[in-house]
């Protein structure tokens, strides 16, 4: 008979890591904790697209709500499991609504695999409420990429926007002006 190991789960880290690999394969620049708070995963870019990853090793919907707050400053965002069946019950979860826009990815191995492929947020010429501060955050990866702003130099007022942009209240209240999903 032999024993059994409980199964262990991936470091949020190695998460995050097999999403650079996975990323940088596909011609993107890839920052992880790229503002020295944790707020951002990791933040990609490829010419004037920018995707947002989040991790987490446990707890799939506080990821997607994660995904979901951060959709302002990306064109799109995923979220990175630990495991398949985390993955897939994820995308049943959230098949509908702006959720259905977020990537679900989950890693085997060291090597993500996509069991939903990430959608841009806003729509093909509709209004984007969001386009200015999409427009600053391309700036500060531009100051980033340059050197103008060193690494893990802590982005004063990025985030603050965040909260100027939902009014102080939570993520599901969206703004009236804000494109329907698709």
């Amino acid at each position: 008979m032999t024993e059994r190991r409980p199964r262990t789960r991936a470091p949020e880290r190695d998460l995050v890591t097999a999403a650079r690999s996975h990323l940088e394969a596909q011609g993107y620049r890839v920052w992880i904790d790229p503002d020295g708070h944790d707020y951002f995963d990791l933040v990609a870019r490829r010419g004037d697209e920018i995707g947002l990853v989040e991790a987490k090793v446990a707890n799939a919907r506080a990821v997607l709500q994660q995904a979901l707050r951060r959709r302002v400053w990306g064109d799109w965002s995923a979220v990175v499991l630990s495991g398949a069946r985390s993955a897939e019950g994820l995308v049943r979860r959230s098949a509908a609504g702006r959720a259905a826009a977020v990537g679900v990815w989950w890693v085997d191995r060291g090597t993500v695999r996509v069991a939903r492929a990430p959608r841009p947020w806003a729509g093909s010429g509709g209004p984007d409420p969001y386009a200015p501060l999409r427009v600053r955050f391309r700036q500060v990866l531009d100051a980033l990429e340059s050197g103008a702003l060193p690494a893990g130099v802590p982005w004063d007022g990025v985030v603050s926007e965040v909260r100027r942009a939902s009014r102080g209240r939570g993520f599901s209240e969206w703004r009236l002006d804000e494109p329907p999903p698709e």
